[in-house]
């Protein structure tokens, strides 16, 4: 055992709150239909009626699951009268889906 290895080691981990948050964030990607939304929404924006559509569900099931993806800040909305849009909160979101698949396909 080398104890100044783990000193070091230690001393650059994570604090366990964010640890927590870290681990909920990824929480979020092992929904499939919560993969799916966030795919078509890297490609473009779309409202709750475009994605329901596109994903075979029903609305409410989208609007559901948005609600999560909100709460984790994955994705952001713009009302266009009565209807609103949503698109990817950033780009972080599509890079962190791009290296998902990277890494299953390798």
């Amino acid at each position: 055992m080398n104890n100044d290895i783990l000193v070091n080691v230690t001393e650059q981990l994570p604090l366990d709150e964010e640890l927590y948050d870290l681990a909920e964030f990824f929480k979020v990607f092992a929904d499939s239909t919560r993969i799916k939304i966030l795919h078509a929404l890297s490609i473009s924006e779309l409202c709750v009626y475009d994605l329901a559509t596109l994903l075979n569900v029903s609305q409410s099931a989208v609007s559901h699951q948005l609600r999560t993806l909100k709460q984790m800040r994955l994705v952001k909305f713009r009302r266009d009268g009565k209807v609103i849009y949503y698109s990817l909160a950033d780009s972080h979101i599509e890079l962190i889906l791009k290296q998902g698949f990277e890494h299953i396909n390798e």
